[in-house]
């Protein structure tokens, strides 16, 4: 018989082995079978918890999220309301919260039973998660040199290309724009340039598709194809530890653009943009008004010249520029159906050049879904854009054509000959063919269109195996297609073209890049030990084919040509990414590139790479330390190549058909020849090897954070274009490799939050970059007599250059004679002085004279936001860069008004300073220091949300780009690629009224 069964306390006075209840024999048979069921007391132990998952950006309950113990294939996904319940193991279990397009969280459950999760958008995370090559990495994981910057982060206003979205953001990237021309490209370097004449550009990979570096016919930029809008971050890989998982064309650094994508669960909302803009001119080349001139004239000139002066007062850069609208609308539509995110968009861009007849209208639509399959084993990412952008280019030749036009003849003449337009004229009544077209003819009287047409797209397949979670495969499929056709027209009458009959030329291009990457992913983490393996496979093969028919328009040929040409690229690579104590940290990159540019015995390139972290913040002397968050060490090394050079087949033997008017007689009948082209059957990759020294911190409570790297980066076998010694039959230059440039250099990277409060914030940015480039071989065999290689064409005689490589020397640096000046520091004409001491003046007395690189530059950014204001600027500078100014050298002498030829040009007002009266092109009085400090943008927000009570989101902004410029350059921009500043289309200043809603 059982008596009373008695829980909690012991009854007073009960023996302490009876205390339970009734006889012993029951007490035992209990105990047996509790021993007998004892596998399956675990499942006693199973706690169940329950939970809500939101967004942290708009608090949205999330469907779909997947919650999974750590370990195990037991797991649910949230349900509409962002709800989930699920039984775990025991307290001790890991839950892995994960989600398309949201930063994971791991989470332990402990005595908790009820969770409420708020997960953050990558876009929010990108300061933890990075893009890496073949996938992503927490930031405090990296080991290479990356920098991420989002779209929160990104420049505002009339922004036409995606490297606008991060002028002057970061660190050892300098951007600079190639002119203000509606669709203008930009030249990127990335820890300075490391050919000579290969490609000295970044590889850029789109959503997974590296895009082909070379230009398309009928753009004046590859990367205005991709509208900013659709842009949700970029990563810019700058060590060779980061960049050698792409080997091939990494050598000038990698950028990742991420395009934005929905989210899962996400309820569909619309979010409409639109900026409205207006652009003036600011700088203008300084030339004499008619007054001037003709005084000038009157007063120096000729009998000749002044009986052609004019009485007119023309400001020709008047009369082509002007003030300009523009207008960027985009539309789009993000959610997801069920649990499958989606988003579409829809923009135009209709801009105007303040350059008359010049402008570009950009029409972009972009597609992105992300279904997964298999119990959110499989997830397929597809990715779609298409452009369709109309050019018309105008004559940009009118913009050296107002420089140099007499400013005291009218703009129109009195007769309707030559489109009645003023003109220059021979005895004969003919156009003078030397002298300068009217200006404004040259733009209304010339069509010069393009229409191109291009598709970048992909489908990622990622399959994280069912026997195995913690393998992947992954699988891209890739393309980049282009189409572009245009047409230069000018009738048979215009002056511009009198002679040839008009102008009647087409052209058409096609381009096919077809892209495949394959690779598998295993990650494990036991214990103190992580290990993250990558290897993969990748096939990219690029086809051109072009046309063009030059004709006049009687139908006479000039030109007509056809070709098409292949070429491409085949590799295996693999990485190891290694974690020790979650302290230590290794990463092991190993690339072989083929190349079908290069010869069977030299077509592969093996290229590897190895970097180290220590995050020291996490060592006992520093992890208590308060003030102290973040502090690591990165050491990185690596190799990386470079075979983009122009034309596909630069080891074989080639011959160029002679042109129409270099053709040979038999008789009454005229043939081409074939001329043999030089060339290396032995040429090679190029490769360069860098090493990185970088440490990142933060400090008080992360108000302050930043890093120090210090990079050097040495490039052998140099892709260059080289003279040949004489004698030769072929050809006076050839492309092989030979030489060796050094790059080295300091970034400094400083971010402060001083104010953190509820209802005010500041944020302040501030990075600096000093790089020095040296040249330190060009020759096969040592030749320590050898000048260099000239380069740098300028306008004014023929076959002029004003810069040189050479050893010892930064690329492109000046090569000039150094100006004599007299005792009041007027330079003396034709003086220069005997730098080797011959006692001759002689082409060897030039010497090696500054750079047009900038040995220093910097970004500068702030913001503040208080309540629902907002106020941000961007500025740049850069220092020790100089300038050739073509335009003094050219139109800063007297001799244009001597009128030999019956026409008269415009002076520059620096023939007051100079007194020259014949060009001096090879002074050094014409390099001029330009460096600069420019305010690129200022923008003030309002956040009109609160007016309509949170129903739907709105931001009003005003921007001001290119707002102030301060330097000592004389010229109209000290900002010109190349240091020769001649024939600018000048950089405008634009007022953008832009206004944001989200639905």
């Amino acid at each position: 018989m059982i008596t009373n069964y008695y829980q909690g306390t012991r009854p007073t006075g009960t023996p302490g082995r009876t205390w339970l209840s009734g006889s012993h024999r029951y007490s035992r048979l209990m105990l047996l079978a509790m021993l007998l069921l004892l596998p399956g007391i675990s499942a006693w132990a199973q706690v169940k918890i329950q939970g809500s998952i939101i967004s942290d950006e708009d608090d949205a309950p999330l469907l779909g999220v997947t919650v999974v113990v750590k370990g195990t294939t037991t797991g649910v996904v949230t349900d509409e309301a962002g709800k989930f319940s699920l039984t775990v193991p025991d307290e001790t279990s890991v839950l892995i919260v994960r989600s398309y397009g949201f930063a994971t969280q791991e989470l332990t459950v402990g005595t908790q039973r009820t969770f409420d999760i708020r997960l953050m958008t990558e876009a929010q995370t990108i300061g933890e998660v990075v893009l890496i090559g073949y996938g992503t990495q927490k930031k405090s994981d990296l080991t290479g040199a990356i920098t991420s910057i989002t779209s929160k982060d990104f420049i505002a206003g009339n922004i036409q290309s995606p490297e606008q979205l991060i002028t002057g953001k970061v660190a050892g990237v300098q951007i600079t724009n190639n002119g203000g021309a509606p669709g203008s490209g930009a030249t990127i370097r990335i820890r300075g340039g490391s050919s000579l004449n290969a490609n000295n550009d970044p590889l850029i990979v789109i959503d997974g598709v590296p895009v082909e570096s070379s230009g398309i016919s009928g753009s004046a930029n590859a990367l205005s194809f991709i509208n900013p809008n659709d842009i949700e971050s970029f990563s810019i890989l700058k060590d060779a530890s980061a960049t050698a998982i792409y080997g091939s064309r990494a050598s000038n650094g990698v950028i990742i653009i991420t395009t934005k994508k929905g989210k899962a669960g996400d309820k569909m909302h619309v979010q409409f943009n639109t900026v409205q803009s207006l652009a003036t001119g600011t700088r203008f080349v300084d030339v004499l008004t008619g007054d001037e001139f003709r005084s000038v004239v009157n007063e120096r000139g000729n009998a000749g010249a002044k009986a052609i002066l004019g009485t007119a007062n023309t400001n020709w850069q008047d009369q082509i520029f002007r003030t300009a609208f523009s207008s960027d609308n985009n539309v789009s539509l993000t959610g997801a159906l069920k649990e499958t995110p989606y988003r579409l968009s829809v923009g135009n861009l209709s801009q105007n050049g303040i350059l008359k007849t010049t402008s570009m209208n950009r029409t972009s639509a972009s597609f992105g879904i992300t279904p997964e399959f298999l119990d959110r084993h499989l997830r397929v990412d597809v990715n779609l854009k298409g452009i369709r952008q109309g050019n018309n280019f105008g004559e940009q030749g009118a913009i050296g054509a107002a420089v140099n036009f007499d400013p005291t003849q009218p703009v129109y003449s009195n007769s309707d000959k030559f489109g009645g337009y003023y003109e220059w004229l021979d005895a004969n009544g003919n156009p003078n063919t030397l002298a300068t077209r009217n200006p404004l003819s040259l733009l209304e009287t010339t069509t010069n269109t393009s229409n191109v047409l291009r598709s970048i797209g992909n489908v990622q397949l990622d399959y994280r195996f069912h026997f195995l979670p913690d393998l992947r495969a992954n699988l891209n499929l890739g393309y980049d297609v282009s189409q572009s056709s245009g047409v230069r027209q000018i009738a048979a009458d215009v002056a511009s073209n009198y002679s040839r009959g008009g102008v009647d030329a087409t052209y058409n291009q096609s381009k096919i890049n077809k892209v495949l990457d394959f690779y598998l992913n295993y990650t494990k983490e036991s214990g103190i030990h992580k290990v993250d393996l990558l290897g993969g496979y990748s096939y990219q093969d690029f086809v051109r084919e072009d046309s063009s028919l030059d004709k006049n328009v009687a139908g006479t040929v000039f030109t007509n040509t056809y070709y098409k040409s292949q070429y491409t690229l085949v590799s295996f690579y693999g990485r190891l990414n290694y974690t020790l104590a979650s302290k230590y940290l290794f990463t092991f990159t190993l690339r072989d590139d083929g190349s079908s540019k290069f010869g069977p015995g030299n077509r592969w390139g093996l290229f590897p790479s190895a970097a180290f972290a220590w995050k020291i913040k996490d060592e006992t002397f520093l992890k208590n330390v308060k003030g102290v968050d973040d502090l690591k060490l990165r050491l990185g090394y690596g190799v990386t190549g470079q075979q983009d050079v122009f034309g596909d087949y630069p080891y074989l033997a080639r011959y160029t058909p002679s042109l129409e008017n270099a053709q040979y007689q038999f008789g009454n009948v005229f043939y081409n020849t074939l001329r043999p082209e030089g060339y290396d059957a032995n040429i090679k990759w190029e490769q360069t090897t860098t090493y990185n020294a970088g440490l990142d911190y933060a400090f008080a409570d992360g108000r302050v954070t930043g890093s120090i790297d210090y990079y050097f980066k040495q490039t052998k076998d140099l892709l260059a274009v080289i003279p040949v010694p004489a004698g030769s039959n072929l050809t006076n230059q050839i492309l092989t490799n030979v030489g060796n440039i050094e790059n080295k250099g300091l970034e400094f990277v400083i971010n402060v939050n001083p104010v953190r409060k509820r209802d005010l914030r500041v944020d302040i940015g501030f990075n600096l970059t000093y790089n020095e480039n040296t040249i330190t071989n060009l020759t096969k065999v040592e030749d320590p007599t050898y000048p260099g290689i000239l380069v740098g064409g300028i306008s004014g005689g023929v076959g002029n250059t004003v810069q040189i490589h050479t050893v010892g020397y930064n690329t492109n640096a000046f090569y000039v004679y150094r100006q004599v000046y007299d005792e009041n520091g007027n330079p003396i004409e034709g003086l220069y002085e005997d730098t080797n001491g011959d006692g001759r003046s002689t082409p060897d007395d030039r010497y090696r004279y500054k750079s047009p690189n900038p040995r220093l530059f910097m970004g500068a950014n702030a913001q503040v936001t208080y309540k629902d204001l907002s106020f941000s600027f961007v500025a740049r500078s850069n220092i020790g860069n100089y300038m050739y100014n073509n335009i003094y050298s050219e139109r800063g002498v007297y001799r244009s008004i001597a009128n030999s030829n019956n026409f008269l040009s415009n002076l520059s007002p620096d023939v007051f300073n100079s007194n020259f009266q014949n060009n001096q092109y090879f002074s050094d009085y014409y390099i001029q220091n330009a460096s600069f400090l420019r305010l690129d943008n200022v923008t003030l927000g309002y956040n009109l949300s609160s007016l309509f009570n949170n129903k739907f989101r709105a931001h009003l902004s005003l921007i001001g780009q290119n707002l102030a410029l301060a330097t000592k350059y004389k010229g109209i921009d000290p900002e010109i690629q190349g240091g020769i500043d001649n024939n600018f289309y000048p950089r405008p200043r634009t007022i953008s009224l832009g206004l944001n809603v989200n639905l």
